[in-house]
Formats: C-alpha cells, sequence, structure tokens
C-alpha cells in the first residue's frame, strides 16, 4: 500500500514536469468513457482480428503495424444485412503529437484491446439493439489519427500516414468474408470515426450493387467551424495540421474541393453537401467533445473563468449559456438544408453528451434519452429501414429531462479511462465524470496519473 501511495504521490510531480517539457507529446483524443456497469449478463466479447496481407498494399497503422477489426457474424433474418463501425479517437496535427500517438492504440495495433465489447449499436442482444442485434456486425480499430483518410508519409520520424489505405484494405477483407452478398448495409461511426463515415459514406456505397439498400450514420461526428470563447479557430487550425500533415486532401470529394480550401472540406458542415447516399446525422446539441476542446479550451481560456460551467453545465451564467445557445444554433442552421432532402435523417438531442450508438444505456434503455417518446435506436431503425422518415431536432437546453448529460466532478475517486485534453491533446483536468441522469461515471486521479507516469517509464 505504501508503495502504491508514493507511486501517486511521485505521479503528480512527474505530470506537473511532462506539462511543461513534454506537452507535445500528448495527441488529441475524443471522449473516451470506462462506465461502472450495472448487474447483469456481460457484453459480448469480440476479438481483434488483425488484417494479414495489408502491409503489402501500404494499409499499416501509424507505427506501421496491421490494422484490424472485430468482427461477429449475422443469423438469421439479418445474415445478409452487414453494420460496420468505424472507430473514433481524435486526431494528430503534428510530427510531435503523431510520434506519441503511435506508442498507443490509436497508433498501433500492439497496444489494441485483444477484444472489445459490443455494445449500443453493435450488441447482439435483441432487447438492446432491436433492429441491427442479428446484423454482421464489424468494428474497424482506428489508428491513423486523421478520419481514416490520409496517404503521406514522414521517413525521418518513421510515420506512416495511411488511414485510406487502412480503409481500403478493411473493405476487401470484410467484401471477401461476405459483405459482398449483402441485401443491406449501413457504415456507422463515432466522434473520429463520425467524421470518417461522412466522408467514406458515397465510396462504401460504390462497393455494392444498385440493388443495396446502403445508408450511412455520424454518431457524434459534426465537427463545427466554430469561433472558441477567445475569438479564435482553435479546431479548424487542428484540423489544418491534420490535412497538410496527412495530406488528406487527396481523398476529399473534387465536388468540394472546387468550391472550398481542403481544410473547409474536412469539416462535416460543407462535407454533407456534396454527400450522395443516404446520411443519418446523431448529435448532441451540446456535444461534450466540442465544448471542452474546440469552444473552451484551456488555450482559449487560460484564467479559467469557464471551468465551472465545462465541468457541470449547471453552473453555467447567463452569457455562458447564451454561448453554447449559439453554438446549438450555428448547428441547426448549418443542417438546414440537408434536413430538407427526403432521404436524410437527422436526431440532435439538446444534450450534453458524446457517442451516444456506441453506449447501451444512451442507445436503447429503459432510460435512454427521447425525442417526442422515441430514442435513438428506434429513430435509426425507423429511418434506415424506411419506417419512417425522421428529422428530430429537440427543444433548447434545459427543456429535456431525458439526457443522460456528461458532468464533471473534480476531486472524486474510483476507475476510469477518460482524458481531458487540451486543443494541443494536455491532459488539463482530472476529474469524475457522472451522467447527470443516470449511469455513473468516476475518474481516478491518482490511478489515472500512475498510468500517465507509466506510460512515459515503460515507453
Amino acid at each position: 500500500m505504501k508503495v502504491i501511495l508514493l507511486l501517486i504521490a511521485a505521479s503528480f510531480s512527474f505530470v506537473s514536469v511532462l506539462r511543461s517539457e513534454a506537452e507535445h507529446l500528448f495527441q488529441n483524443d475524443a471522449v473516451s468513457l470506462a462506465v461502472e456497469v450495472p448487474p447483469g449478463p456481460p457484453p459480448l466479447m469480440v476479438p481483434l482480428t488483425l488484417i494479414q496481407g495489408a502491409a503489402s498494399k501500404g494499409a499499416v497503422c501509424l507505427d506501421g503495424t496491421l490494422p484490424g477489426y472485430h468482427f461477429h457474424p449475422g443469423f438469421g433474418s439479418g445474415a445478409n444485412s452487414w453494420l460496420i463501425q468505424l472507430e473514433g479517437g481524435g486526431w494528430c496535427n503534428t510530427i510531435s503529437s503523431c510520434v506519441f500517438r503511435k506508442t498507443t492504440r490509436r497508433g498501433s495495433s500492439k497496444y489494441m484491446e485483444k477484444q472489445l465489447a459490443f455494445t449500443g449499436l453493435l450488441s447482439n442482444k435483441a432487447e438492446e439493439n432491436p433492429d441491427f442485434f442479428n446484423w454482421n456486425r464489424v468494428k474497424v480499430r482506428y489508428c491513423d489519427g486523421a478520419s481514416f483518410s490520409g496517404d503521406s508519409q514522414n521517413e525521418v520520424a518513421q510515420l506512416q500516414f495511411r488511414g485510406q489505405k487502412i480503409w481500403q484494405a478493411a473493405m476487401q477483407e470484410l467484401l471477401f468474408k461476405g459483405m459482398q452478398k449483402a441485401n443491406q448495409a449501413l457504415l456507422s461511426g463515432c466522434s473520429a470515426g463520425g467524421l470518417a463515415s461522412i466522408i467514406h459514406c458515397d465510396e462504401f456505397r460504390s462497393l455494392f450493387p444498385t440493388s443495396t439498400k446502403v445508408k450511412c450514420l455520424s454518431d457524434a461526428g459534426f465537427f463545427l467551424d466554430a469561433v472558441d470563447v477567445s475569438g479564435g479557430h482553435t479546431l479548424r487550425n487542428l484540423f489544418g495540421g491534420v490535412v497538410k500533415l496527412q495530406e488528406v486532401q487527396k481523398n476529399l470529394p473534387n465536388s468540394c474541393l472546387n468550391q472550398l480550401d481542403p481544410t473547409s472540406c474536412f469539416f462535416p458542415q460543407n462535407l454533407i453537401n456534396y454527400v450522395e447516399t443516404p446520411l443519418f446525422l446523431l448529435n448532441a446539441a451540446y456535444d461534450a467533445w466540442q465544448v471542452q476542446e474546440s469552444l473552451v479550451p484551456h488555450s482559449a481560456d487560460p484564467h479559467g473563468s469557464w471551468n465551472d460551467c465545462k465541468a457541470n453545465h449547471a453552473h453555467c451564467n447567463s452569457s455562458q449559456i447564451q454561448f453554447l445557445q449559439d453554438f446549438r444554433n450555428q448547428m441547426l442552421n448549418d443542417v438546414k438544408g440537408f434536413s430538407e432532402t427526403s432521404q436524410t435523417g437527422l436526431f440532435i438531442n439538446s444534450c450534453f453528451a458524446h457517442c451516444q450508438s456506441e453506449r447501451q444505456d444512451t442507445w436503447f434503455a429503459d432510460d435512454s434519452p427521447l425525442i417526442n417518446n422515441v430514442p435513438v435506436a428506434i429513430a435509426v431503425g425507423d429511418w434506415f429501414l424506411d419506417r419512417k422518415t425522421v428529422k428530430a431536432i429537440d427543444c433548447a437546453y434545459p427543456c429535456d429531462n431525458t439526457c443522460h448529460n456528461l458532468v464533471f466532478n473534480a476531486g472524486k475517486s474510483a476507475a476510469v479511462d477518460y482524458q481531458s485534453t487540451s486543443d494541443d491533446g494536455i491532459p488539463t483536468n482530472t476529474m469524475t465524470m457522472i451522467y447527470s441522469h443516470s449511469t455513473r461515471l468516476t475518474f481516478s486521479t491518482g490511478l489515472y496519473m500512475l498510468r500517465v507516469l507509466l506510460a512515459f517509464t515503460c515507453s
């Protein structure tokens, strides 16, 4: 016990050194949550499969290792239906951030989990995933740092930016496994993977004959080209670095590039105007990642005047709430034209959340978020299966009492896999996260610091 306490204490001073001397090592990462799982049957665990032969096609992770995916076969009426989920996990926009990233599961298959839980839209239980439970379900791992869309390299830093080739190799592998016989297919993704599902939506459609029903779902992937609280453009600067470093423009639609600069064409608010395949946008109007990392990063609020508001939306003052309402209004304005076409779908709830399709409690549960008494899973199913037109836009905060809002409480303890990052990827807060509506999420200051310490001393 004394040894553990000494290690934790040492980690606090060590992290302070990291902030000043090695901050460039951290990469941006999407919100990653670990939940105290309630009693009940364990989720389906699906093993990792590496794509053999991918290296010969140039399809490798940042460090040159093989890319991978998790596959669970469909059955019954879903045997010829396919659901592909592209994993999220932020981006790297500089050589140093990508060098660090390749020492993590977001840049190397050496560090990927050997098994992943399939929950939410990947669940194999009808009571948890009513429309897709018996489909062939695949999670493609994310290890390139550019939403599966880069195509370049940096020989000096030994970095491979091969997201586009990873995407192609994964699709070829799945087609060989039977996806070419699909009668219906859905491409989905969360966060950086949600952006990837928009980028690759029409390309995914082209893999199948016209007789196959093909649609795409972007969850928490609608990143806005928004102004931060200091008047800067934090996310535009980040995206600009990603596009330039990894030569993403090679894989963006020419129809967009003929009108806008490459960085603008990496923003979903512009990309959606050039997607021809039916697309569904699932997004929280006050997306937790964007509030923390795009609107109010530490660099834009160095004195911490937004800290209480960022930790808990209930602590925001009237001017801060108005700033967040303006962000919501920008989101709604940016989807206005998109929503007018019959083939598109929308579920924009007024919650402080992120990646609601991956989590069972927000996808489909007794107390999951609702718009007009309809949960996310049913809305997506209604849209994909053409049962209903779905254009669900919530009333403004604070009217929705079904939200599972993320709340950050400093100083509590337990275990978590969450890292709050600044715009350059520096962990800025150690905090407990809870859903104010239901499920509790907890964060251990000591365990997190210990994990950071071990990551650096063991790398």
